[in-house]
């Protein structure tokens, strides 16, 4: 700032610069700057600081700034340290002294936390959209595998009798979280800071509401401390956004042992896949594996600004600049990894045949065996303990509990008889868990269509805060 300033003598040196300025990383706001800045013209017109003939100017030459940046004619230079000083630079040289009026009434303080809302709304937006394009892909696979029976896991050791449409409708639901936290997150941030200037306000009578109103707010924020000194809407975003990679990554490392030829329950396509410099044979889950790796970025990302903001008193301290970094790294990484992700799963190979013959070792079926006994009036600690004992004795002669005999069933309790092997079926197992929630054919059916309608119904919302949409109201204002 000492290229505005009459406070020093001395020119900044050139590594201070380097090492202050943030145009490198800031300059993704621009269009945000540039919103923001209309919005304040209009609002200190509003309170008879400018004419409205001046705000128009400023207002159009704003527009022709944000058209040369567009079509690459515009270099950002360090030497105005941010995007705001550069642009602030560029208007007054195309319109003099007029330009110089338009920071009347705010701070870069109010700024900048104006231009991170403006663009953290716009992300939250994309990112939620991609997380339901994800729950309507992973709604497609789950209709059409309600008949691939696949055994679930505990402790990764086999557990009990599932289908894959079950299996992989566990995780729309936590995508549907992911989704309603980021909602949560953009209700809380909605909430405009312009006005707050450096931190006490302003003496100028600009009406807050109003250029609140104009960005789309829900209303000004209520505490001018605390509206350029908070930085929650960014923490509580990318904590969002690494419970959102936590996700893709427990998917990711499933996806990378169900690919593999041990299991071989999947195949990913070759577009999804990479192969080896040495072995001819192998076809590796990089997309899986690269966004497993990617969590640890949104992860540290997390920690960085948590351990950036716990020691900073009030109001606006330098540290805050390098929330941007971690804040523009986290939306990018998340943003892609869906992205591939989603392509990942639209391609990929279910292999109905090969979850079936998993189901046949592991005694997935054992807690129905002992569910049998239970229905015939024995208390399930001690079916429990009968059917410990057969597992033993299969174990032990290496058959599974469908190729034990009757006599020998009964041996065990006099109870068993011949329809134990419907009831023991990987078929029936499944079908018997009929509760809400539960993998039966007509469960996982009614939490697809329930999923269906959440998605439709979000489909279905607009946003008039998005960027374009407030760019085009200001400037037919």
């Amino acid at each position: 700032m000492q290229y505005f300033s009459g406070r020093f003598k001395d020119k900044a040196s050139d590594l201070m610069l380097d090492f202050h300025s943030s145009i490198m990383f800031d300059q993704r706001l621009y269009k945000y700057d540039i919103v923001g800045s209309m919005a304040h013209a209009m609002g200190i017109s509003n309170a008879g600081i400018i004419s409205d003939k001046e705000c128009t100017e400023i207002k159009n030459a704003l527009s022709e700034i944000l058209n040369d940046i567009e079509n690459g004619e515009i270099e950002f230079s360090i030497t105005y340290e941010d995007i705001h000083m550069n642009i602030e630079h560029i208007l007054t040289q195309r319109i003099g002294e007029l330009g110089k009026k338009l920071h009347t009434a705010r701070s870069r303080n109010d700024q900048v936390a104006l231009d991170i809302k403006l663009y953290a709304r716009d992300k939250i937006v994309d990112i939620k959209n991609l997380l339901l394009q994800m729950m309507k892909t992973i709604n497609t696979i789950a209709d059409g595998t309600l008949d691939y029976y696949m055994p679930s896991f505990t402790h990764l050791q086999k557990a009990q009798p599932i289908t894959f449409a079950h299996y992989v409708s566990a995780y729309s639901q936590m995508f549907k979280r992911d989704y309603l936290r980021l909602e949560n997150a953009y209700d809380l941030l909605n909430y405009c800071p312009l006005g707050a200037a450096a931190l006490a306000g302003s003496t100028y009578k600009i009406d807050r509401y109003y250029t609140s109103s104009l960005l789309e707010f829900d209303s000004p924020t209520e505490n001018t401390i605390d509206s350029v000194s908070d930085r929650d809407h960014i923490i509580e975003i990318i904590s969002a956004l690494s419970i959102v990679m936590m996700h893709l990554s427990r998917f990711s490392e499933e996806i990378i042992l169900f690919s593999s030829t041990d299991f071989g329950y999947i195949e990913l396509s070759d577009e999804f896949s990479t192969g080896s410099s040495i072995m001819p044979q192998k076809k590796n889950p990089d997309a899986a594996e690269l966004v497993r790796g990617k969590s640890g970025r949104v992860f540290g990302s997390l920690m960085s600004i948590l351990t950036t903001m716990k020691g900073t008193p009030l109001a606006y301290n330098k540290d805050m600049q390098e929330d941007k970094e971690a804040f523009f790294d986290s939306i990018e990484t998340v943003e892609a990894s869906l992205t591939v992700f989603i392509g990942m799963l639209e391609t990929m190979q279910i292999k109905k045949d090969t979850l079936l013959k998993s189901c046949g070792n592991g005694f997935i079926n054992s807690t129905d065996l002992a569910d049998y006994l239970v229905a015939k009036g024995i208390p399930f600690r001690d079916a429990y303990k009968i059917v410990g004992s057969i597992v033993y004795y299969a174990i032990e002669e290496n058959v599974t509990l469908e190729d034990i005999d009757i006599e020998t069933y009964k041996s065990y309790s006099n109870l068993f008889d011949k329809d134990i092997y419907k009831a023991i079926s990987i078929e029936t197992c499944v079908k018997n868990r009929s509760l809400f929630g539960g993998p039966s054919k007509e469960s996982v059916e009614g939490s697809i269509k329930n999923l269906n309608h959440f998605i439709k119904t979000e489909n279905t919302k607009t946003y008039k805060s998005d960027v374009n949409s407030i760019l085009n109201k200001l400037l037919k204002s």
